[in-house]
């Protein structure tokens, strides 16, 4: 019996380590220099949409004055058509409001193979946003395609949890002080 004990209270240890580790790699915060001298502070993009045609990836990113929301659709115009994309964001989440991010910047990244479109999140959005998943995003992308509206099948509460981890992070370095 005290075997069994035993195998057991280890497994359950692992098997809490193992979540916690995994909780842990959610707010896995790395941070990049932008060429202007910002340093942006963000998180692995995640997959939100994807077919045999098209693709979105994104999350949050912040200069821990602001937070963004940045999308890297695929495909996505050159260097010259992209810069031109500077319309705003239409964000639904799962509450079926609809909340309008204003265009903050494009990047051209990893030589120009990456475009990558950053949307202001207005603070007092802040609190929907931490409750409710994303639903659909609506992207201007100019020329002869319009408007490309993107459901989001995958990882709906990347948003939710990145916004969270950031903003936990802030809280835990305001404690400290």
């Amino acid at each position: 019996m005290k075997l069994y004990s035993r195998k057991m209270k280890n497994f359950i240890l692992f098997l809490f380590f193992a979540i916690s580790i995994s909780s842990f790699a959610q707010c896995d915060i790395s941070n990049r220099l932008s060429p202007d001298g910002t340093m942006y502070y963000t998180m692995e993009p995640k997959v939100f949409y994807f077919t045999k045609t098209k693709e979105l990836k994104g999350g949050i990113i912040t200069d821990k004055e602001n937070y963004f929301i940045t999308l890297q659709p695929i495909p996505f115009p050159e260097k010259p058509e992209g810069r031109k994309l500077k319309g705003d964001l239409i964000l639904t989440l799962s509450n079926n409001k609809t909340y309008p991010l204003r265009h903050f910047d494009t990047q051209y990244m990893d030589h120009d193979s990456t475009m990558q479109l950053l949307y202001l999140i207005d603070m007092k959005d802040v609190d929907d946003l931490l409750n409710f998943e994303a639903a659909e995003v609506k992207i201007d992308m100019k020329g002869t395609e319009g408007i490309r509206t993107y459901a989001f099948k995958l990882h709906k509460k990347a948003i939710q949890e990145q916004l969270a981890c950031f903003l936990n992070e802030e809280k835990a370095k305001e404690k400290k002080k």
